[in-house]
C-alpha cells in the first residue's frame, strides 16, 4: 500500500483503522479497505456504508488536518457498524443547506440521512466525527 494509507490489522478492541498521512484523497482505496473489513454485511447494507465512510473520508480530504485515520468496527449482536474519522482539524464540521442543484456541501446531509446516529467529538489534537448504521450480515 502506498506510504500515503497504511492499515493496521484489527485490534483487540474489534477496530480496524486506516492511517491517513497525506492529504492525497483516494476514497477508491477507502472503499477498498472497507469492502475488506465488512466483506460479510448483505450488499445494500455494505453499499450504504461504504456511503457513509466515503463521505466522511472525502471531508478529511478536503479540510483536515494530517495525519488522520478511519477507523471502523461492526458488532454482531445486533449488527451494527461504527465509523469514525479522526483528524488534526479544531474546526469542527457543520451540514450546510444543500439544493438539487448543489455540487458541494452534501456529505454530512448524506450522513444524517442514511446512519441511525452520528456526531463530532472534540478532542485534544482535533476531532472525531463518528457515525453508527445497523447493518446484516450473509448467512
Amino acid at each position: 500500500m502506498p506510504a500515503e494509507q497504511r492499515t493496521a490489522a484489527t485490534g483487540a478492541d474489534g477496530w480496524s483503522t486506516l492511517e491517513l498521512v497525506s492529504a492525497v484523497p483516494d476514497t477508491a482505496k477507502v472503499r477498498r479497505w472497507a469492502e475488506c473489513v465488512l466483506a460479510d454485511l448483505v450488499e445494500d447494507d455494505l453499499v450504504d456504508v461504504l456511503l457513509v465512510l466515503t463521505e466522511l473520508a472525502s471531508n478529511v480530504f478536503d479540510h483536515a488536518r494530517f495525519p488522520a485515520r478511519l477507523k471502523l468496527r461492526r458488532s454482531a449482536e445486533p449488527c451494527v457498524v461504527s465509523i469514525v474519522a479522526e483528524d488534526a482539524s479544531p474546526v469542527m464540521p457543520r451540514m450546510q443547506p444543500s439544493t438539487p442543484d448543489s455540487v458541494r456541501s452534501r456529505g454530512l446531509v448524506i450522513v444524517n440521512q442514511l446512519s441511525e446516529q452520528w456526531g463530532v467529538v472534540r478532542r485534544p489534537a482535533g476531532k472525531s466525527v463518528w457515525a453508527v448504521m445497523p447493518c446484516a450480515t450473509v448467512s
